[in-house]
């Protein structure tokens, strides 16, 4: 056999590695959010007790489908938010055996960070949800219409604000991690902070009702996430360009 031949053979031999690795690490998160989701299944009336508790309608459903479909839906909640730090853990696994040790040690911290931030925008997006947009809506009924409130389309409503929150409060973490690759710099988010802003009232716009105040509850926190992550990426860049010039003068003093 040739170099050439071997080579090939060895490069094949490891991408059929990581592609094993990979799916068994798919198939470990697979298994948690089956489990999550059972469990949201079993203890779905406790779940939706605690969404009830904050409405001041009651939801109907319309037919006798609509029963499963909550159960799915909130079991399909629990098992995705549950499983969100075991993907986070199960990806960092991956992609370790080619990180040194000190990027093992930084990048672990993502994990539960990643897990906190998620639902602390699930909690804002909620929040402005129950206390803000819902009596916001009712308040332009003022008794004109008979209103007969459906599961299905509240919690349309309810993903289409919690959500994009959701992934908004990862936007730190995920600017700390491009800019520890050298993919995102300070400088760059600096540069390009009035197209971000406009993004940003553009989706904050969006994601609440034609209400002037609301909008403001909505875009003031994605920008301050935004600054946020922009001072953060300083910090990561400024400790990669000391650990650069220190690696610099101790090859060159050699």
């Amino acid at each position: 056999m040739s170099l050439k031949e071997q080579f090939e053979n060895e490069k094949e031999m490891n991408v059929v590695g990581h592609l094993s690795e990979l799916r068994n690490r798919l198939i470990v998160t697979a298994i948690f959010f089956i489990l999550f989701f059972v469990a949201g299944f079993i203890y779905v009336d406790v779940i939706y007790g605690f969404i009830e508790d904050d409405l001041p309608f009651k939801l109907s459903v319309t037919g006798l489908t609509d029963l499963i479909s909550v159960y799915l839906t909130l079991a399909a909640v629990v098992a995705t938010v549950g499983t969100l730090p075991i993907l986070a853990l199960q990806t960092w696994l991956f992609i370790k055996p080619g990180l040194t040790k000190p990027e093992r040690a930084a990048t672990l911290m993502y994990v539960p960070v990643i897990f906190i931030l998620f639902l602390a925008g699930i909690a804002f997006g909620y929040i402005i949800f129950v206390e803000l947009i819902i009596p916001f809506l009712l308040s332009l009924n003022d008794g004109m219409f008979n209103e007969i409130f459906t599961y299905d389309r509240y919690f349309k409503l309810l993903f289409r604000i919690v959500i994009p929150f959701a992934l908004f409060f990862e936007m730190p973490v995920i600017v700390m991690f491009l800019t520890r690759l050298g993919i995102m710099t300070p400088d760059y988010m600096r540069k390009t902070r009035k197209y971000a802003y406009l993004i940003l009232v553009i989706i904050g716009a969006f994601i609440t009702p034609p209400d002037f105040i609301l909008q403001l509850v909505a875009i003031i926190p994605l920008i301050i996430l935004y600054e946020i992550s922009i001072y953060l990426s300083r910090i990561v860049y400024r400790k990669k360009l000391k650990k650069h010039r220190e690696f610099m003068e101790s090859d060159s003093s050699e």
